[in-house]
């Protein structure tokens, strides 16, 4: 939601804004403590659900992914911000968020 809110804070605003500042800091600060949380939660249950014999291909395969991720969030988030600014950016974002919440609530325990 923090993105999502922030995109429109940004949309709305038309352009700079001593307001929009403050509210861009202080919800990228709140996203960036639920990210912070939300990445050590998953290093611990990627060790916490591996099988014995495969934890470092387990590992391997999860710094693999967040690593493709980083890449693709670097790259569309320049893409995006040269296209249509901060708040296109910032949809980017949320959108990218919204499409990971699908995906894993896909997953499944085998």
């Amino acid at each position: 939601m923090i993105p999502s809110l922030l995109a429109l804070a940004a949309y709305l605003s038309g352009g700079a804004a001593g307001w929009l500042t403050g509210t861009l800091v202080a919800g990228l600060l709140a996203f960036g403590a639920l990210f912070a949380v939300n990445s050590s939660l998953h290093s611990y249950l990627i060790l916490a659900f591996s099988k014995d014999e495969q934890v470092t291909m387990d590992v391997g395969f999860y710094y693999m992914a967040n690593a493709g991720g980083r890449l693709i969030g670097t790259v569309l988030s320049g893409a995006t911000y040269q296209i249509g600014g901060l708040w296109l950016c910032l949809a980017t974002a949320a959108a990218m968020v919204a499409i990971s919440a699908l995906a894993v609530g896909r997953l499944r325990p085998v």
